[in-house]
């Protein structure tokens, strides 16, 4: 996919490096590309390769700008000693109950990267693919990450971007609303480009106030003039979300390995859902022809997504709840924008829901797009 836009209007229009560079399109909208589909992976092929050669493959369609080298380079500086498994993500069979006719269950491990976070999978590939980029592709020479994290995400950014050559990274997360382990792994980060700061709120709040940095055109004439662009590290950045496409298609070839499915079987994936990026990692692998059954997204009791995907309504206006899954626990998806710009292909459309998402809290789809 050579080409992006913003979700928020088709004339946005770069290159998937230039995406990456500037993480968030300069209206407010997340970058997706019309051309998602019309490369199909073969499926008949995934068991006799590794993690790597799918990398390569799903991450050459997805990145097309890159070059077959650069992409092969990242893949090995990213994952090759990186993490625990040489799968990568390795899947692990769960036993079912005594006498129950039940479906096989796996488990896929995302947890053997270097910060433990499943985050790693994709924090580990970004700043290779930043690195690839140039300041012709974002119109600067340094890169200044600013991202927002409800626990996961900070740590795997930091480690990420520690010391990387041209960048600085700040992550903001919600005082007292990530885990003990979380703050101490931001706050003990080393290098000497990255800082970390806990704000009143939660990660919502976070967010929002990342995205209004972003859209702030009097600071980034400031930063241009001293040489620096801002990017992010969250997966509103696109060059956050396609690395996760990838293990959707390995845990598939896993499966076909073990000989637990045969290819074009459908396979269903349940996915703990915050800001929506991994489960639409997923919808990107369906996309390219991964036969997936359904993807269910599952909640805790910050259930914002459930009820939408229930009712057609988003309401983030309701009470927040501080859970033991702090990296859930978000009111506003951000990914979800990128789905209803698939599902409706309507800038104008996703334009009006998130405007009207700023001003009231709450928006609701057409009975056809629910649907879909």
């Amino acid at each position: 996919m050579g080409t992006y836009h913003s979700t928020r209007g088709r004339t946005l229009s770069c290159s998937s490096k230039v995406a990456i560079r500037t993480g968030i399109a300069p209206d407010g909208g997340l970058f997706v590309s019309d051309e998602l589909g019309t490369q199909q992976v073969d499926i008949s092929s995934l068991a006799d390769k590794s993690y790597f050669e799918i990398a390569q493959d799903v991450l050459g369609m997805l990145l097309n700008d890159y070059t077959a080298e650069e992409i092969s380079a990242c893949v090995d500086e990213a994952y090759r000693g990186t993490f625990a498994s040489e799968e990568v993500t390795p899947l692990v069979k769960l036993d079912a109950a005594p006498g129950a006719d039940a479906p096989q269950t796996y488990v896929m491990e995302l947890f053997g990267g270097p910060t433990s976070a499943f985050k790693d999978v994709a924090l580990q590939m970004l700043p290779r693919l930043m690195a690839r980029t140039s300041a012709k592709d974002g119109g600067a020479e340094r890169i200044m990450i600013v991202t927002a994290t409800s626990g996961d995400t900070g740590k795997a950014a930091l480690a990420g971007f520690a010391d990387a050559p041209g960048t600085g990274i700040t992550v903001f997360y919600p005082e007292g609303k990530v885990s003990r382990v979380q703050n101490l792994q931001m706050s003990t980060q080393e290098g000497d480009n990255v800082a970390v700061c806990g704000i009143r709120g939660n990660f919502d709040d976070a967010q929002s106030a990342v995205k209004r940095i972003f859209a702030d055109k009097e600071l980034a004439e400031r930063l241009e003039a001293a040489g620096t662009v801002l990017s992010s590290a969250n997966s509103i950045n696109v060059g956050r979300l396609v690395p996760q496409v990838v293990y959707y298609f390995a845990a598939y070839a896993q499966l076909l390995r073990a000989g637990a499915i045969e290819a074009g079987d459908a396979v269903e994936f349940c996915v703990p859902t915050g800001n929506f990026g991994d489960i639409l990692a997923g919808y990107y692998a369906k996309q390219m022809g991964l036969p997936v059954g359904k993807l269910v997204c599952a909640s805790n009791e910050n259930n914002v997504l459930t009820d939408f995907l229930t009712t057609g309504t988003y309401t983030a206006k309701r009470e927040f709840f501080k859970t033991t899954s702090p990296s859930m626990d978000i009111l506003v998806s951000s990914n979800l924008e990128r789905l209803l710009y698939h599902v409706t292909g309507s800038d104008a459309e996703v334009a009006g829901f998130m405007q009207q998402l700023a001003a009231t809290g709450s928006y609701t789809v057409r009975p056809e797009t629910l649907a879909a």
